[in-house]
C-alpha cells in the first residue's frame, strides 16, 4: 500500500500533553500555509497556529483556514469557532519507522501510512503533538503576531507594526524570503516575525546593516501593506514610515512543554576492522556504523586515534607517531568513515575512540566505544 496525500493536505497529529516542573520551549507563531510550503524548516520546532477545527461525517477533525487544511487526531473535543494550537511540528518523512516518539502510534489508522511500505518522503506526512487547544482570541490590533496567526485577516489591509530589527532573517526566524527588493530585513515581536520590503533601513537618525548582527535588537515601526505569498508574510512598506520605537507590551502564553518517550542513546553497532582484528592492512581505512543517527557537528574534535604508547617503550622509541585521519560522515546509512592521510606503522596497535560528547539528532550522548586492532606489516 503505497502513502496516498492530497494535494493541499498534510496530516497532523495533536496529543495533549504536559511535563511537571519543566521549563516552558520558545515558540514560534506560524500558520498552516507556512507549514505546508516549508515543513523541513519546522520540523521538530515547537509552534502555534490559528484555524478552525471541525469533525467531518467519517470522524475526521481538521484545521483550516483559506490557504488549506491540516487533520488533527486528539483526545478531547475542541471549542467552537477559532481555536488556536500550540505543540511541536514532526514532519515524518524526515523521522524513521522504528523512531521511538512513533511507538504506541497506530500509523495505518491515523496517517494511512503502510508500515510495510515505503516510508513517506519528507513533506508528505507531518504532524503537532500538541500540549494545548483552546479558544483563539481575536487579536485586538494589528501586530507582528496577530498577522502572522492570521494572514487572511489582513491580507491587503495597510497596518502600522512595531518590531525588533532582524536584518536580513540573521536570527534564521523565517525559512525563505520573499525577495521583492534588495532592502527586505526582518522585523520580529514576540514569538513571531515578518519581512518588510521596499524600504531601506536608513533614516537621518540611524542606517542599520543588513547582514551584521551588530545592529540586531533596534525596536522600528512601519506602516505598510499586509501581503501574503508562499506561505511568507510581509509588509510592503511605504516611503518614509520606518522610525525607531519603543519595545510593545505584547506577551504570549507560555505552556509547560511535551513529554515525549525518550529514545535510546546512540551507540556503534559495527566496525571494520573488528575489535582485536590483527594482520590489518596499512591501507585500511576505519568503518563505524551507529545505531540511531548522528549530529554531524558533534563529530570533530570527538574521535581519537592513535598507536598505544607501551609498543613505543618497548621499542626503545623516543616518540609515538601520530595517526593523521580525517573522518567523513554518511547520515543516509549511519556511517561514520576515518581515513588515515599518511601511511600507517607497520606492526604497531591502533586505538580508536569515540567520546560521549558525540550527540544523536536529538541530542542524547553517544555510548563511549573504543576499538583496537593490530597492523600488519603490508
Amino acid at each position: 500500500m503505497k502513502v496516498s496525500i492530497k494535494p493541499r493536505t498534510v496530516a497532523v497529529l495533536v496529543i495533549a500533553a504536559s511535563t511537571a516542573g519543566a521549563q516552558p520551549a520558545a515558540r514560534r507563531a506560524t500558520n498552516i500555509a507556512a507549514l505546508l510550503a516549508y515543513p523541513s524548516f519546522f520540523h521538530q520546532r515547537p509552534i502555534t497556529i490559528v484555524g478552525k477545527v471541525e469533525t467531518h461525517d467519517n470522524g475526521e477533525r481538521r484545521v483550516a483556514d483559506d490557504s488549506g487544511s491540516l487533520r488533527v487526531v486528539f483526545k478531547g473535543s475542541a471549542p467552537d469557532g477559532l481555536d488556536e494550537i500550540r505543540g511541536e511540528f514532526w514532519d515524518l518523512g524526515r523521522m524513521k519507522p522504528d523512531e521511538p516518539r512513533l511507538s504506541g502510534i497506530d500509523l495505518r489508522a491515523t496517517f494511512h501510512i503502510d508500515p510495510e511500505a515505503p516510508w513517506p518522503r519528507s513533506g508528505e506526512v507531518t504532524a503537532i503533538v500538541a500540549s494545548a487547544v483552546s479558544p483563539a482570541s481575536p487579536p485586538p490590533a494589528p501586530s507582528i503576531r496577530a498577522i502572522v496567526l492570521n494572514p487572511s485577516r489582513y491580507l491587503d489591509q495597510k497596518v502600522t507594526i512595531t518590531g525588533q530589527y532582524a536584518g536580513r532573517n540573521l536570527l534564521g526566524d523565517l525559512p525563505d524570503a520573499p525577495a521583492k527588493s534588495r532592502y527586505d530585513f526582518v522585523l520580529r515581536s514576540a514569538d513571531a516575525a515578518i519581512w518588510i520590503s521596499n524600504m531601506r533601513p536608513k533614516t537621518k537618525e540611524f542606517d542599520l546593516s543588513l547582514d551584521a548582527r551588530i545592529d540586531t535588537g533596534r525596536w522600528l515601526q512601519v506602516t505598510g501593506t499586509v501581503q501574503h505569498g508562499r506561505g511568507l508574510q510581509w509588509i510592503d512598506a511605504e516611503a518614509g514610515t520606518l522610525a525607531g520605537a519603543k519595545a510593545p507590551t505584547e506577551t504570549i502564553e507560555h505552556e509547560e512543554p511535551i513529554r515525549v518517550p525518550a529514545a535510546p542513546p546512540p551507540e556503534v553497532v559495527f566496525s571494520a576492522p573488528t575489535q582485536d582484528e590483527s594482520d590489518v592492512s596499512l591501507g585500511t581505512s576505519v568503518r563505524i556504523q551507529f545505531s540511531r543517527d548522528i549530529d554531524p557537528t558533534t563529530i570533530k574534535g570527538h574521535v581519537r586515534v592513535g598507536y598505544f604508547e607501551a609498543q613505543t617503550r618497548e621499542r626503545g622509541e623516543f616518540a609515538t607517531p601520530i595517526a593523521e585521519f580525517a573522518a567523513h560522515y554518511t547520515p543516509a546509512n549511519r556511517v561514520l568513515e576515518l581515513r588515515f592521510t599518511k601511511p600507517l606503522e607497520r606492526f604497531r596497535t591502533l586505538k580508536v575512540e569515540l567520546t560521549e560528547a558525540i550527540l544523536g539528532t536529538d541530542q542524547q550522548p553517544l555510548k563511549p566505544w573504543t576499538l583496537t586492532f593490530g597492523l600488519g606489516g603490508s
